[in-house]
């Protein structure tokens, strides 16, 4: 009993909903009252699939409605089944086109589910359209369900009527106004069209007309009148007026094209110059008339325009010119020069390209380049190549210089060197490549590995270290002698491994001064210190190499040589020690020579101590004792005291033999030293002295007491030249000074008899002299100590009497700092010294 009474409470449930869903859907016309036929369908679909609890719903309207043909469906969100369209095909192909064979009930598979399905009618016969419900319950429809549903269809097809008759409505209503607009429109159109037609023709930038169908202008706008400066009745008298504007050389021709398209009736398009009236010009014109016919194909009218194409012309004529040039340049070019398309059909086919291949260019346009100049087993990658790059963009033979291997017509396969290059013209590419005939090239390297190979012999028979390396500077070769000199083995040496003969202290810059001679192709050379096998020692060697360079300068390979010389340079510093012998030698001899001058120097402090101490002795002797005086009088005793030191100190530095110490000094201490030394000879000489001696002069690093014997050489000899002048004053300058390269120089100018320019490339030579009783040494040794110190020494004769002797030597590494500018008034000056 109990289950029955909840059976019916149930279905009392159940009566409930079925109640509430039908006056819902009862209730869907109000909601649709003007709505369009997709709206009406979007409701129905989505009311009925929340309501009946429905897997699918569709809807198919049979003719347009509202805005076109529309086919609708709607799936629950938790069943998975086929995309829309496809469920729209499925129930299509089963429901057919008659709504008269369409089954009340089926259940059909749909997916992977089956599913009930109910197909409904839209309209009294389905004229509007089929509604379908479909759900996977095996009870569906109930009773109630179909109920709802035959509601829900009668009121859709309500609805829907209603829409359609309003979309017609609305579709006559907007024809009608869309008419009426357009009618109001084109009226106003045709009038204002009436009203601006002369004005726009009056104004449009090219000369305008009209023509009667005899050919006389009835109508000639300003720009006409204005650029030929003929009159509108003028124009107007004949057909031909208008052409007296016209060049002469035009006029026949233009006529005939004229009178052919007026009697024609087709109208006429040529090109003629006519003169510009305020300049008198003949310019370009396009001319062009296009008859205007009524309905029944009768001519109105012609009408036609003349536009200005003079700068069109002239345009043409610098790209015609242009291209000339171009093909020119392309045609007389040493490498072949072609073109293709994104195909491979050759599109420009160079002079060159025909002698190096064979194939003239009218036989290689339009044919596929792998088909002409590349082998038959290269074909396919060349046409792999090109479908790649078409496709991504990337080929790894684009942009630069390959060397590839080509085939001429006759069969014969050659080295090439190729460039390709991608140029984009719109959606479309093009290839230009450029070719080399490389076979000379490729001919000259191999007879140059020949030549290695022959050298590589030879090599090994000289008595002479020899090496080479490759462009990068890496040791690829060492002869024999190598091996044998430094005790290596060849694996030892090669590469970079040639630093391990060197000395410890050499290799850094040895290796150094190689990296930029690679890097720059410049010659290499170095001293440094290698290992001897023989007795374990190292020896003075020069290395040398140069670089062996192809026609463009680029380096093929380095070839050097090891020298050994040791021997040499103890010799030359056996030399050198030598001269220095020498040049102590010459200077005792010199000061042998300034003897009284030295007593001079000497006896003046000490005849001063001497007449001062006196004068002490009697000051303090006398009642009362003088102590103020007296404490002068030794002052002035000290003061000479310090003189007689100072010289006996100079005389000192230049006796001395000791081993050459560079230091850095001032050139103007160093030559005031030599004058306070020279200065008592000069007078005896009667020698007139000037000193220039320059403030901001830099230091120098040298030796003071070589240096000093070159000032005091150049001064003995400056004074030697003017011995026998007696005509005019013996003056003798010092200059120091900066030169342009910031070294310092030093100048001994005489105005003495001079030198004979004839023998001036001999006045350093040793040996040479043009003194009577000179042993023609000094000067020779003067240069020696300048090139020591890395300048340079040389004479000139002077504008008027003598000669000038002059050295330089670059600054020291303190020579930013300037040399002691605290000199005394008178040298600094310019003063005379004597």
């Amino acid at each position: 009993m109990e289950g029955l009474f909840e059976n019916s409470a149930e279905e009392i449930k159940r009566l409930q909903r079925c109640n509430n869903d039908l006056v819902s859907v009862l209730a869907l016309p109000a909601i649709w009252t003007g709505a369009e036929a997709t709206e009406i369908v979007h409701t129905l679909l989505d009311a009925l699939l929340g309501m009946l609890h429905l897997d699918l719903v569709y809807v198919r309207l049979k003719a347009p409605v509202g805005d076109g043909p529309l086919e609708m469906v709607r799936v629950a969100e938790s069943r998975k089944l086929p995309r829309p369209q496809e469920i729209c095909e499925m129930l299509n192909n089963w429901l057919g086109d008659d709504p008269q064979n369409w089954p009340s009930l089926a259940r059909n598979s749909i997916g992977d589910e089956d599913i009930s399905i109910v197909p409904l009618r839209l309209g009294l016969q389905g004229d509007i359209g089929v509604f379908v419900a479909g759900a996977q319950r095996v009870e569906f429809p109930r009773e109630t369900e179909r109920l709802l549903l035959s509601v829900a269809a009668n009121q859709a097809s309500i609805g829907l009527q209603e829409a359609r008759l309003l979309s017609q409505q609305k579709r006559v209503a907007n024809e009608l106004d869309q008419r009426v607009a357009q009618r109001t429109r084109e009226l106003a159109e045709a009038n204002e069209e009436l009203q601006l037609q002369l004005g726009l023709l009056q104004h449009i930038p090219v000369a305008a007309w009209t023509l009667r169908p005899d050919g006389v202008p009835d109508f000639v706008n300003r720009n006409w009148l204005e650029y030929s400066g003929q009159a509108l009745d003028y124009v107007q008298s004949n057909p031909e007026a208008w052409m007296t504007a016209m060049h002469p050389e035009d006029r026949e021709r233009t006529s005939k094209s004229f009178w052919g398209g007026i009697l024609s009736g087709q109208g006429f398009t040529m090109e003629a110059r006519f003169r510009r009236a305020h300049d008198g010009a003949y310019r370009w014109h396009l001319n062009r008339a296009v008859p205007l016919r009524d309905a029944g194909g009768k001519i109105l009218r012609f009408v036609g325009t003349s536009t200005d194409i003079e700068d069109l012309k002239q345009s043409e004529e610098h790209l015609r010119s242009s291209e000339e040039k171009t093909r020119l340049i392309i045609d007389t070019a040493l490498d072949a020069v072609i073109a293709i398309d994104a195909q491979g059909r050759v599109t420009d086919w160079n002079k060159q390209a025909e002698v190096i291949f064979g194939w003239s260019s009218g036989e290689a346009i339009g044919q596929h380049l792998s088909d002409m100049i590349i082998p038959e087993r290269l074909r396919m990658a060349h046409k792999r190549g090109l479908s790649h790059f078409l496709a991504t963009g990337d080929g790894p033979i684009l942009r630069r210089r390959t060397e590839i291997t080509a085939v001429r017509r006759s069969g014969v396969e050659f080295p090439v060197e190729l460039e390709v290059s991608p140029i984009r013209l719109a959606e479309d590419w093009v290839f230009s490549a450029f070719i080399r005939d490389i076979t000379d090239s490729k001919l000259a390297e191999e007879k140059l590995r020949e030549s290695e190979l022959h050298l590589r012999l030879l090599t090994e028979t000289i008595p002479e270290m020899l090496w080479s390396a490759t462009p990068e500077g890496a040791i690829d070769y060492c002869n024999a002698r190598v091996l044998d000199y430094t005790g290596s083995s060849a694996e030892e040496i090669m590469g970079n491994g040639w630093t391990s003969s060197l000395h410890p202290d050499d290799v850094d810059h040895a290796a150094r001064v190689w990296r930029s001679c690679v890097a720059t192709g410049a010659p290499y050379r170095v001293e440094v210190r290698t290992l001897y096998a023989a007795d374990r020692t190292y020896r003075w060697c020069v290395t040398s190499a140069l670089p062996l360079l192809d026609q463009r300068g680029r380096i093929l390979k380095w070839y050097g040589t090891v020298v050994d010389m040791h021997d040499w340079k103890q010799a030359q510093e056996e030399l050198r020690n030598t001269q220095a012998d020498l040049a102590h030698m010459i200077r005792v001899t010199t000061m042998g020579e300034l003897t009284a001058s030295i007593a001079h120097e000497v006896n003046q402090p000490l005849a001063g101590m001497v007449t001062n101490a006196s004068t002490c002795l009697r000051m303090l002797a006398a009642d009362p004792p003088n102590v103020d005086g007296a404490r002068e009088t030794a002052r002035r005793t000290i003061r000479d005291g310090n003189r007689m030191s100072d010289v006996i100190a100079r005389l000192r530095a230049l006796y001395s033999k000791k081993d050459a110490t560079t230091e850095p000094m001032d050139l103007n201490e160093a030559a005031r030293d030599v004058v306070a030394l020279s200065l008592s000879e000069l007078q005896r000489d009667r020698v007139i002295l000037r000193l220039e001696l320059a403030e901001d002069l830099p230091l120098v690093t040298g030796d003071r007491v070589q240096l000093q014997q070159v000032i005091l050489n150049l001064l003995r000899n400056a004074s030697d030249a003017m011995s026998e002048v007696d005509d005019r004053p013996r003056l003798m300058l010092i200059r120091t000074e900066r030169d342009e390269d910031d070294r310092a120089r030093l100048t001994v100018k005489d105005a003495g008899v001079g030198f004979d320019p004839q023998g001036a490339d001999r006045l350093f030579k040793a040996f040479y002299t043009t003194k009577a009783d000179g042993m023609g040494i000094g000067l020779s040794v003067c240069r020696s100590i300048i090139e020591s110190h890395h300048g340079r020494l040389w004479a000139t004769l002077n504008d008027g009497p003598g000669a000038a002797f002059s050295f330089v030597i670059p600054r020291g590494p303190e020579g930013a700092d300037r040399a002691d500018g605290n000199s005394d008034t008178a040298s600094t000056a310019g003063a005379d010294a004597v």
